[in-house]
């Protein structure tokens, strides 16, 4: 029986970089080739990691391949991951799972017809910080969770992104591209979302490009660029949301949750470490929690890994299609709640991702 499962890369931006570095940490993965439509970009990776450079199509029929990670743009995800699919190889992919739910559907159902997996970032709740706040939840700190919010406010990508165009097209905003990290870590703690309503703005219809690589240059806006919200989850708990490319400066935590027995300020879902803080009934102060859990650098790809890990041992993985479907149905509901003036109730559902074990070595997704 194989003891690790071969990757092939397609898309090798500026995501890519932690995917090739920190991969290399788990046994179970091996990285063999990567792809790019910039030949060069491609070639670039390879000789820096030790790996073979290919065209996509010449990495879709390399059959020692057994596993696509897909990190190309939101709009490209679906096709190459059909493409993968029908080549007889699992994929993993950056989130988002899709711009659109049927495209993610079809993603759902043609590796259910072929016996694949498809697994889908953000991993960062398998994190040290976010793991330690679901045991906090799970082990009842905070007794009965009633209440949240989550807050992503920002000012854009347009200062430090190279490419920062996309994030102001359709696929892109605050709810598409950040929103997977917070939505995720919620149902991480709370389970899946049974409701949203929400209203919806956009404050510029252009951005001015102040990064180097495009200083200067002017992108359409043409997806909304703050999304203030409210999520009933299915738990009861109601959590408001607000996700934003036009705030320059804020004082929220990232994800506050709120018990009958005690409040937990959880750390950035963006990051694999943080420090959570707790304050239960009668404390007089907020208290860090130590973290329970290893994997607090930035281990992008803990995620692929435990999806190999899972083909070869036949249980299911954490970073789960279904997972990042309710996410993207999530994530559109919000859209559409503020488009149609009233609320989105989920069709869709999903099991909360078992949590990492605790004791594990460096390396290891599973003891």
């Amino acid at each position: 029986m194989a003891d690790r499962l071969r990757v092939g890369v397609i898309g090798c931006g500026n995501i890519s970089q932690i995917y090739f570095t920190a991969s290399k940490a788990f046994k179970v993965l091996e990285l063999a080739a990567c792809a790019d439509l910039n030949r060069e970009a491609a070639s670039a990776k390879a000789a820096e990691h030790g790996l073979k450079a290919m065209s996509v199509e010449e990495l879709l029929a390399d059959k020692s391949i057994d596993i696509v990670l897909n990190l190309t743009t939101p709009l490209a995800h679906t096709e190459v991951n059909l493409k993968s699919l029908e080549a007889g190889k699992h994929v993993y992919l950056e989130k988002p799972l899709a711009v659109e739910r049927e495209d993610g559907r079809r993603t759902l159902e043609l590796a259910k017809g072929k016996g694949l997996r498809v697994g889908c970032a953000p991993d960062t709740f398998l994190g040290a910080g976010h793991q330690t706040c679901r045991k906090i939840v799970d082990d009842g700190w905070l007794g009965r969770p009633v209440g949240g919010t989550a807050f992503m406010l920002c000012g854009g990508h347009e200062s430090w992104h190279p490419n920062p165009g996309f994030y102001y097209l359709k696929g892109g905003g605050p709810m598409l591209d950040m929103g997977p990290y917070y939505i995720t870590a919620l149902v991480n703690m709370l389970g899946p979302v049974r409701r949203v309503s929400s209203a919806t703005g956009m404050a510029l219809e252009q951005r001015i490009c102040t990064c180097k690589e495009r200083f200067g240059e002017r992108l359409p806006v043409e997806t909304p660029t703050h999304i203030a919200g409210t999520a009933e989850f299915a738990s009861g708990a109601i959590v408001s949301v607000v996700m934003s490319f036009d705030v320059k400066a804020h004082t929220h935590s990232n994800i506050e949750i709120y018990g009958t027995e005690g409040s937990l300020v959880a750390p950035d879902p963006n990051s694999f470490g943080g420090v959570p803080k707790v304050k239960r009934a009668g404390a007089q102060d907020w208290s860090d929690f130590p973290l329970s859990h290893i994997y607090a650098d930035n281990t992008r790809s803990i995620g692929l890994a435990d999806m190999a890990d899972a083909i070869l041992k036949g249980r299911p993985h954490r970073c789960s299609g279904e997972l990042a479907f309710h996410v993207l149905d999530v994530m559109q509901s919000f859209l559409e709640s503020s488009q149609n003036g009233s609320h989105c109730v989920l069709k869709s559902s999903c099991s909360r991702p078992e949590p990492l074990p605790g004791g594990l070595l460096h390396g290891q997704v599973e003891l």
